[in-house]
Formats: C-alpha cells, structure tokens, sequence
C-alpha cells in the first residue's frame, strides 16, 4: 500500500508550502490537490488554481509525487490543459499524475456561464476529453474535431518527462467511466458513490468498494487487459470516514482495503473547521509509522 495526503489550494502560497514541503519529508507517496474554480462548502472562502499550486509544489519539493484529484471538462480544454501537464512534468521532473474525473459540480459549471449537462452529456464530454487529452500528450501532432473540443495541428514539443505520457488517474463509479479507466487509466480512483458525502464508517463501506473493484475488473477483462495492471486509489475523508481518528485507525482501515486490492490510500490533510476539520498531530503519528520511516 502506498500512502498519500490531498492538499485543499485554500492558502497562501507562504502558508501552503509548508504543508507541501511537510508532505514529503513525512514520507508520503504522494500529494494532492483538488481542481475546482469553487469548492462546495468553501464557495466564499480563500481559493487557489490547481495547476499554478502545483508548479509551485514542484519546485519546494524533489521526491513526492503530485497530482490534481481531480482535472476535468467543466473549464478545461484538452489542448490547453495538456500544455499545462507537459509543463507540469517538466517542472517535477517526471512526478505528476493527472487525476481526471467527469466532473459534478454546479458551481464550476455556473462559474463560467454555462449550464450543467445532462448525466449522459457529461459522460460523452468526459470520454472525449480523455481521449483527446491522450492524444495530445503521446503525439507531436495532433489533429481532432468532436462533439466536444477541437484541435488543429497541435504540436506538443518536447513532449512529457514521462514516456509514452504522464500517468493518468481516473475518477470512475459508473460503468461508462469504469470502461475508460480501463483503456485510459494508469490508476483507477474513487471516494464512494459519485456525489455523496455522507460520511459512512470506512469499515461499513468495504461491500460497496469491493464491489466497484470487482466492476473494474470486469472492464479490465473485457478490454482485453490484465486489471494487476491498473492501480487502484481510494480517497477519503468525504463519504470514507474516520481514517483519521489516529494512526492506528489509518493503519487498520489501509489492511482492510489492501485487503480488497487497493495499492493506494489518500487522506486529506487536516483543517482547524469544517470540511476535514482534525488534529495534525495524527499525521506526524501516521508518519512515524510509515514504511519509509520504520
């Protein structure tokens, strides 16, 4: 199991690099960050860019991988997005991760004067993003018109640190996005049921969880692709709750979920108030007890 903390972009760099720097020096795998104009519950709050935060984190660190949790086509486009990832991957020599999701949040869909799509429109404009996004990082050039985003002679230049690309996390629960996952992703995330945070024990979550592993599985299979080839993230702290009452609690609910074929953990790091109000002190405890660190 490999073991990561999401950092909310919701201070000033100043303030925030500690966190990141801190992030890797306790030995975690990797780092996080989520991709949002606006967040939920933190709509009025102090808000940062994701793809700024993680060109910064990437110059205060040397080890720890990062990555957004999760990029989509709410406000990005494909070309753009995947001229950010090169320069992103460039700048961390070779350490980021794409985490891509469909997107669900209404505030980022008013937020630029659009409408939210239909479930169904949002999964087509998901697939195509990936697709596309795809493309564009393992190709020089590259050429597409869909129904969603257009290219024209893109060129990519020098290309990713990261060959053939950087590795793709994809945020699926539904079999469309399990499919892409399948033939896109080189990780494979969740947080539970797509859009509930009712927090739930994460040891009363295991049937759910086995079940969306055993759906990617079956995707896997049927994509003609051995599934011990894709990773497999679980992200808590939302819907997955108590991960972090202490590091004994951390500990036991990553054996529980190693269990059922998980290979990487991610807890956010702790906040003074709502959302993912906690201690700090059970992070350095967690540390402690890390595999780098025994």
């Amino acid at each position: 199991m490999r073991y990561g903390v999401l950092i909310l972009p919701d201070r000033r760099w100043a303030a925030a690099r500690r966190r990141w720097e801190r992030a890797e020096d306790l030995g975690f795998d990797h780092a996080w960050t989520y991709d949002h104009l606006m967040w939920r519950w933190l709509r009025e709050k102090d808000w940062f860019g994701a793809v700024p935060t993680l060109a910064a984190a990437a110059s205060a660190t040397s080890r720890i991988r990062l990555g957004t949790m999760v990029a989509g086509p709410t406000f990005r486009h494909p070309v753009t997005f995947a001229k950010e990832l090169m320069a992103l991957d460039d700048l961390s020599e070779g350490r980021i991760v794409a985490g891509l999701g469909a997107g669900a949040g209404v505030f980022d869909d008013e937020a630029t004067g659009g409408e939210s799509p239909s479930p169904g429109e949002r999964a087509e404009r998901f697939a195509e993003f990936v697709a596309l996004t795809d493309r564009l990082l393992r190709s020089p050039t590259t050429s597409h018109q869909g129904t969603w985003f257009s290219a024209h002679e893109v060129h990519m230049h020098p290309g990713c640190v990261q060959r053939p690309r950087l590795p793709f996390a994809v945020a699926a629960t539904g079999p469309r996005g399990m499919r892409l996952a399948a033939e896109y992703g080189d990780l494979w995330v969740t947080a539970g049921e797509a859009g509930n945070f009712d927090r739930q024990p994460y040891e009363d979550l295991l049937p759910l969880f086995r079940k969306q592993t055993e759906a990617l599985d079956r995707a896997c299979e049927a994509a003609g692709r051995d599934p011990a080839t894709i990773d497999r993230v679980l992200l808590t702290g939302g819907m997955v709750d108590g991960t972090m009452e202490s590091a004994d609690a951390f500990f036991d609910a990553a054996e529980l979920y190693a269990g059922i074929g998980f290979t990487d953990m991610v807890v956010h790091w702790p906040r003074e108030e709502f959302p993912y109000e906690g201690r700090e002190e059970v992070v350095e405890e967690i540390a402690a007890r890390l595999p780098a660190n025994v």
